[in-house]
């Protein structure tokens, strides 16, 4: 009698009953499961649970695509339907799978990093923007790495204002959760300014109060955090003139650090990468940045080759290198120690068999064949 009454159900009544367990189970991932399963009952709420089938999921997908929906997140929820649907769901799935129609093709989308000028402009259209929480986000973004969400579920116990660090909170991956970032001399500085403002908003500050407070148009709530920063971002980024997402702040800074020398490790305590590849995916080293390294190759000082001359006894030029400490080397090929002092000895000319007059050579093949003659 449950199994008829279930086939008979709309979609609509079964998203609904979705959604309520979904939101208690994942509230951080509430907000977008809403707006994909809002399409869905749009779609097929009518529809009852008997009615579906892999042509339905598939006709789906094609009434999305038209509505010029991104292929991912068409993906997406095709993913919330087929769990909506339960047993009958997962086997559309591998069925589909088989079919390759589960999934449409996505477009592959690195990212980018930010420009200086680019970073300025962004940060000065933050400083003005009506939205108090954009600025010190975007610094956030720029000089920490933290993804949007790490951003918005901060709240000031994890501040540590006289280590100068903060800690991070539940993050995207197992890598990132709970990371520490040092505060560099410009997010300090940033964080001290809005903490005054904070304090002057709220009347104190509570560890367990959240950085960014819930309210519209101006924060009412602290014991909430805010939302969504997409609106105040969407107005920063096209007042700079900048095209680019919230998360490639995240890439720029991934980038410079690349650039600068950091160490794979390093970037990855900082970000919470969890491998190598996921930290090429991220870093763009720029061309400029390849191009000065492979500049770089060829500044070498015109005089390098007439520096630091010296005269061996027998009185002929020798140019010394220098060392620093360690100890004498000696080269495999030629007889000669390279001490610390940085004199080339003379290499003293060796009879081979044969001959005085025949001078010793290093290369094997030529001296197999000067034996065989």
């Amino acid at each position: 009698m449950d199994q008829r009454r279930d086939r008979v159900r709309t979609f609509r009544d079964m998203a609904d009953d979705f959604y309520t367990g979904y939101k208690v189970r994942l509230p951080d991932s509430a907000t977008f499961a809403e707006y994909a399963i809002e399409h869905l009952k749009r779609l097929l709420g009518a529809k009852m649970a008997v009615d579906f089938n892999e042509a339905v999921v598939i006709r789906y997908q094609n009434d999305r695509l038209e509505e010029k929906a991104a292929p991912k997140t068409i993906n997406e929820e095709v993913g919330f339907l087929l769990r909506i649907l339960g047993e009958p769901g997962e086997l559309m799935r591998v069925r589909l799978r088989k079919k390759k129609m589960l999934k449409l093709k996505t477009r592959e989308f690195i990212g980018k990093a930010y420009s200086e000028d680019e970073k300025k402009r962004m940060l000065e259209r933050a400083a003005e923007a009506r939205s108090p929480h954009i600025y010190l986000a975007l610094a956030l973004a720029l000089n920490a790495g933290m993804r949007d969400g790490e951003i918005r579920r901060l709240t000031w116990a994890q501040i540590n204002f006289g280590k100068q660090y903060l800690a991070v909170g539940r993050a995207k991956t197992p890598g990132g959760t709970g990371r520490t970032i040092p505060l560099n001399s410009n997010l300090f500085a940033v964080f001290s300014d809005y903490a005054e403002w904070y304090k002057h908003k709220f009347g104190a500050i509570q560890e367990e109060w959240y950085v960014f407070p819930f309210g519209k148009p101006q924060p009412t709530d602290p014991a909430r955090h805010v939302t969504s920063l997409k609106t105040a971002w969407r107005m920063v980024r096209e007042k700079a003139k900048v095209t680019g997402r919230f998360h490639d702040n995240r890439h720029t800074l991934i980038t410079e650090l690349a650039e600068s020398g950091a160490g794979d490790q390093t970037i990855m305590d900082i970000a919470g990468h969890v491998s190598k590849q996921m930290l090429k995916h991220y870093s763009h080293i720029r061309m400029e940045a390849k191009r000065q390294a492979l500049e770089s190759l060829v500044k070498k000082p015109v005089d390098a080759r007439t520096d630091d001359i010296v005269e061996d006894r027998s009185g002929s030029p020798v140019i010394a290198q220098h060392f620093e400490g360690g100890y004498p080397q000696k080269s495999p090929q030629s007889d000669v120690f390279e001490g610390h002092r940085g004199v080339y000895r003379n290499r003293k000319s060796k009879n081979l068999i044969g001959s005085s007059g025949r001078t010793r050579t290093y290369n094997p093949s030529v001296n197999s064949r000067m034996l065989c003659h």
